[in-house]
């Protein structure tokens, strides 16, 4: 009996969730399984499209082009985000704090596509950072953008900031108390952080590279603009299913591998973070 109400009060969630996801979800999946036939998909239980998925080099190279890509950007975003956490977890004076997070969570702001371009300008041939060396009689002899390093870029622009707060949201977390304890039982600064605060942290570092992973992975948008269709990545793979080719069977095949890769990051992540005990 105690369970009744308990249910009533999960049902809209439930419903919603059902409606919204399972049903789409279950529909891809057994569009997955028919086949294209001229310009009609036709239905059917067939493994054709995953068994294309492997014997066409094109597709796998386009999955190992998008994890590799995703995993540089979280990376690169790591690097550049715990610093700026740690700084305004520590450094910045709690007054200033919520200002400061105020000033970091600002590219949030603006348009996703208006980023993109934006970054576009900036990295272009003839852009801001390559004409004005090239004003200045520099030739750097590289290029920014219309490659895997113009999405990398404008990739790490946005995550920085988002892993920035999470990795701050457990640093704000760890008390002060166990940092002056680390320091009378004769721990150093660095001591105190690679023994205390880093593991203590880590939560905010796997979550926040966990949502920068499943953002970057199926993210479309930038490297359409910023990697100007010079490598084929899983969701371009996928839009040129249905584009150009108007096979949607293989589109959901496509679609379902991508969700299964993101499902094996999330199993990995929740993994850890129960092993470890947060």
């Amino acid at each position: 009996m105690r369970r009744r109400p308990g249910l009533a009060l999960a049902a809209p969630a439930l419903v919603w969730t059902a409606l919204f996801f399972v049903t789409p979800l279950g529909v891809m999946a057994v569009s997955s399984l028919g086949q294209k036939l001229g310009m009609q998909a036709l239905p059917g239980w067939t493994l054709a499209n995953y068994a294309k998925f492997l014997e066409k080099p094109y597709f796998y190279q386009a999955l190992l082009n998008s994890l590799e890509v995703t995993v540089l950007t979280t990376v690169l975003s790591l690097l550049l985000a715990y610093p700026l956490a740690w700084i305004l977890a520590y450094r910045v004076p709690q007054r200033w704090q919520r200002a400061a997070l105020l000033l970091a969570i600002l590219p949030f702001w603006t348009s996703y596509l208006v980023r993109s371009y934006s970054w576009l300008l900036v990295l272009a041939p003839n852009g801001v950072v390559l004409g004005t060396l090239r004003s200045l009689g520099i030739d750097p002899g590289i290029q920014l953008a219309s490659n895997r390093t113009g999405t990398v870029i404008g990739f790490v622009h946005f995550f920085t900031m988002l892993l920035t707060l999470t990795i701050y949201a457990s640093l704000v977390q760890i008390p002060a108390s166990y940092l002056r304890a680390a320091a009378d039982l004769g721990a150093s600064a660095w001591q105190a952080f690679w023994r205390v605060t880093l593991p203590l942290s880590l939560p905010g570092v796997v979550v926040g590279a966990f949502l920068t992973f499943v953002l970057a992975i199926g993210d479309y948008i930038t490297p359409q603009i910023l990697g100007g269709n010079r490598e084929l990545l899983m969701p371009q793979a996928i839009m040129l299913q249905v584009g150009r080719q108007a096979d949607f069977p293989m589109a959901a095949a496509l679609s379902l591998i991508l969700m299964l890769v993101v499902g094996l990051a999330y199993v990995v992540c929740a993994r850890w973070l129960r092993l470890s005990g947060s």
